[in-house]
């Protein structure tokens, strides 16, 4: 969502020329049991000139995820309501209302996005509603992702104890739950949120199976799971796509995550594809982060933290070099960026703002010469990012092995 949950205060500043649009926020958005009273996700046109020997993995066209075709950048929808009557803000300080959110997902839709990707525990059960509504005569243009996988009460949208849930009890009545907000009889694609340390992935995937077979659910996906346990559940139900963070601001995916998905065919979903807002332009190093009263994410994210982040600020000063050289904005050149990487790889920016919405998906006419892939990766990788991606308590549900079947 723009900055992904951002209304946002400090929605990127323009600092290009005006052919190029302002540069957009913040998108992915979580939240954390316990930590915040959101949850994490997921997970945001200028083309550039393109040299004589274009790289194998250049932007453009549609893009495999799995079994699934879809245009190279899609939407993330993470909201919940804010603090004053009416609004809708995301986990960046962006804030706009219910209508604006609809208008947002159809001009989406109309300017050609087919990936929309949503969860139950956005709100709990805000966003869902929200693109359940705006999906209305839209519904067969999209690819349409939602995950399960907290403990939350069907009914009040409470979160309770438990914390994560992924029996197949729950897992069955979370999607007859989610079919009705969504105003749809079926599921595109089905991601488990989080590993459940208590389920074995088998029953998860058997469950996920038994829902494909009874046409509620087309594909299954896992978003931020333990390597083991894609192997697993792979076995009991094909996934059709892994979701988690990735950006030149975390690169984590790219020592085991990436090739796992090569190796199994399974297809790649970025959430915060634009690094929280850095990559875009949205954050200053002396910016701070508001706690309330809606609470901004990275104010309790090590990497925004005020003794680190001008250090990060070099990453931000390189994509801004970077964007000007290919005549993009900051963002466009970020998911860019992810799309080169691999063909098989989507990025879901977020975003509050239309203009930043149309801007994101400019990223899909950028691409780079094998030469210049070389030479941003290899200025990427010589910057050291200081702190942590997440706070202990949201990063510890990351990479999650499920225990055996008993």
């Amino acid at each position: 969502m723009t900055s992904h949950n951002s209304p946002y205060p400090s929605d990127r500043q323009p600092e290009h020329p005006p052919a190029v649009l302002a540069r957009r926020h913040l998108l992915a958005t979580a939240a954390t049991l316990g930590v915040a009273p959101w949850l994490l996700s997921a997970c945001a046109s200028a083309t550039s000139s393109v040299g004589a020997a274009a790289a194998p993995s250049t932007a453009g066209g549609r893009r495999r995820l799995g079994p699934l075709e879809v245009f190279p950048v899609g939407l993330g929808c993470q909201w919940r309501p804010g603090a004053a009557p009416g609004v809708v803000v995301d986990s960046y300080s962006s804030r706009f209302d219910r209508a604006a959110a609809i208008r947002l997902i159809r001009q989406a839709v109309d300017q050609g996005v087919t990936l929309i990707d949503t969860a139950e525990a956005y709100g709990p059960f805000l966003s869902e509603d929200i693109v359940g509504e705006a999906l209305q005569g839209l519904r067969d243009q999209v690819v349409l992702e939602t995950k399960f996988g907290f403990d939350i009460d069907q009914v009040t949208g409470q979160r309770l104890p438990g914390g994560r849930n992924s029996r197949p009890e729950h897992i069955r009545r979370v999607v007859d739950a989610q079919l009705k907000r969504l105003r749809t009889d079926h599921i595109d694609v089905l991601i488990q949120h989080r590993v459940d340390p208590n389920v074995p992935i088998e029953d998860v995937a058997g469950t996920v199976k038994d829902l494909i077979g009874a046409g509620k659910v087309r594909h299954f996906g896992m978003s931020e799971p333990g390597l083991q346990t894609v192997r697993r559940a792979h076995a009991v139900q094909p996934l059709a796509v892994i979701q988690n963070e990735y950006s030149m601001l975390w690169r984590g995916p790219e020592a085991q995550v990436l090739p796992l998905c090569e190796e199994l065919g399974i297809g790649f979903v970025c959430w915060s594809p634009l690094g929280m807002g850095l990559l875009a332009g949205g954050v200053k190093a002396d910016s701070r982060f508001a706690m309330a009263p809606d609470m901004d994410f990275r104010a309790i994210s090590p990497r925004f933290a005020s003794e680190v982040l001008p250090a990060n600020m070099a990453l931000a000063d390189l994509v801004r070099t970077w964007a000007q050289r290919k005549n993009a904005t900051p963002a466009q050149l970020s998911l860019a960026w992810l799309l080169a990487q691999k063909p098989w790889i989507v990025p879901i920016p977020g975003t509050t703002n239309a203009a930043h919405m149309s801007e994101n998906l400019g990223a899909a006419s950028i691409s780079f010469t094998t030469q210049e892939l070389q030479q941003l990766n290899a200025a990427v990788a010589a910057i050291r990012i200081q702190g942590d991606r997440l706070p202990p308590a949201v990063a510890a549900m990351s990479g999650v092995e499920a225990p055996p079947r008993p």
